[in-house]
């Protein structure tokens, strides 16, 4: 399986929380911290469906950037849980990935 059908709906969920965030809250840096975390899978995303349709099985640097991401999302969101308890949005993001 590719990487590309988990990078592009995380990237998306993630993306979609910041602007969750921003219409709820008005949290500018939430909506920043989504546009980063969720536009750079995203970019991977687009960066293996290039790779792919060139005929190669992936593109290291795709790989590289959205686990790099996904595991700054997750040990972040993960501290932020464990320090306020509160499930939404911190929870959900450290647990998805």
């Amino acid at each position: 399986m590719d990487d590309f059908y988990v990078t592009i709906p995380y990237g998306l969920v993630v993306l979609g929380g910041g602007v969750a965030g921003y219409v709820k809250r008005g949290s500018v840096a939430s909506l920043a911290a989504a546009a980063g975390f969720g536009g750079a899978p995203l970019l991977a995303g687009a960066l293996s469906i290039w790779a792919f349709t060139g005929g190669h099985s992936s593109s290291l640097f795709a790989t590289v950037l959205h686990t790099v991401c996904a595991a700054a999302l997750t040990i972040v969101m993960g501290i932020r849980y464990m320090k306020t308890r509160k499930v939404v949005p911190a929870g959900i993001i450290a647990s998805i990935r």
